[in-house]
């Protein structure tokens, strides 16, 4: 088959294509299928109009247009659909039903109600879009907070098929009223890639071998700043010795706070801002850390979500404390692939946080169950495959 995939933005320097689209594309192409990207490059305007190919897969990027949100919209959505017809594709494939992406696949949806021969639409999801999901998290107008959500309610039950991140969307998407057999779960997988160097971050940031790191990777708005806060002053009482070494960056001064707390508390000689990492760099980063930490709130952002920086930690080899929100529970088995702790207890995480980075044998043996457990159970070459059948099985049933 010939399809095509519809990006909700640029290759960067957002993490979805790299973390999701492109491993699936990847799959689906040693399957002997032809995947390419169509991507409105809106994140990275220095991509408009150019083609590239990443991991062998095609990327091509529409040319931008007008400024003007409203103008935007209507010319970036079209150039999507028309780019994607141009492929003469046997299925398209919209990753995220919202924004620019979600305006072509009603233009597709629309013209195929009119009788225009179109190839069948799948739409993909790994967030909650609508209220208490990203429209409570990002500062969209309301127009924009209405459109997404008039997209997210609208697009999947008209689509051939429905793919979802996460056992919350199933459950949503289920929901909307559609059929159990138009709906596909695809959670977030990995590949064995290359493990990172150790003492490449350790070096470069001055933390001496023998130092215990406990790592944080993330972008600070999964959970509650205090009770951050609260983990490192307490881990930190107790292990004085430890470096808190920070991946990621915030939306709103987290880093700050941060700072700020640690100086209220006293952790602050062991806190290391290492800011957002180049995805090559982020493989010796994660090896630089001993044990990881995972806040998660119980909220329906969160439950919804696919935390594809969890199957990195894991894939590294890196004992994780998480707690037990959502998909993270598919991807920890307690005492396997990590430790879970309750969300509303901050003091169980500290503590089975502390445990392991004083224990470093039972968080290395913990690290390498936990990679072994993702490996099997959540392989993209897998996914892949299961995607390929899901498609087969909707285009059969619609001829």
């Amino acid at each position: 088959m010939k399809i095509v995939f519809i990006a909700p933005f640029g290759i960067r320097p957002k993490g979805t294509l790299f973390a999701r689209m492109l491993p699936l594309a990847a799959g689906l192409q040693a399957l002997g299928h032809t995947v390419t990207i169509v991507a409105p490059p809106y994140t990275n305007p220095e991509d408009s109009g150019k083609v590239e190919t990443v991991r062998g897969v095609l990327i091509k990027n529409v040319k931008l247009g007008p400024s003007n949100k409203i103008a935007a919209a209507a010319f970036l959505a079209y150039r999507l659909f028309r780019a994607a017809r141009l492929e003469k594709p046997d299925l398209v494939h919209l990753f995220k039903p919202k924004g620019y992406g979600g305006v072509a696949a009603f233009a597709h949806i629309l013209l195929k109600y009119l009788g225009r021969r179109l190839p069948p639409l799948f739409i993909d999801t790994d967030d909650w879009e609508g209220p208490g999901g990203m429209n409570d998290l990002h500062p969209y107008s309301r127009a924009e907070r209405i459109v997404f959500q008039l997209q997210e309610g609208w697009l999947p039950p008209r689509a051939a098929g429905v793919t979802v991140a996460s056992l919350a969307l199933h459950v949503r998407v289920l929901g909307m009223g559609i059929p159990a057999e138009k709906v596909h779960y695809l959670p977030n997988c990995v590949d064995a890639g290359p493990s990172g160097i150790r003492t490449v971050v350790r070096r470069k940031l001055g933390i001496s071998e023998g130092a215990p790191v406990l790592l944080l990777y993330t972008r600070f708005f999964e959970f509650s700043q205090e009770k951050l806060h609260y983990l490192f002053a307490e881990i930190f009482r107790r292990v004085p010795a430890v470096r808190f070494l920070v991946i990621g960056s915030g939306r709103n001064n987290e880093e700050e706070l941060l700072i700020r707390a640690g100086g209220e508390t006293g952790f602050s000689p062991a806190l290391i801002l290492a800011g957002w990492v180049e995805p090559h760099e982020i493989a010796d980063y994660l090896a630089a850390g001993d044990v990881a930490v995972y806040p998660f709130a119980d909220n329906l952002l969160n439950r919804s979500k696919c935390p594809a920086k969890l199957t990195e930690l894991l894939l590294a080899e890196i004992p994780v404390v998480a707690d037990r929100v959502g998909q993270i529970a598919e991807y920890i088995k307690p005492g396997v692939s990590g430790v879970l702790c309750n969300p509303d207890d901050w003091r169980e995480m500290a503590d089975r946080t502390v445990e392991l980075l004083l224990d470093g044998a039972k968080g290395q043996a913990l690290g390498k169950s936990a990679r072994s457990f993702l490996l099997e159970r959540f392989r993209w070459k897998d996914a892949a495959a299961e995607l390929e059948k899901f498609y087969l099985r909707q285009q059969f049933s619609s001829s």
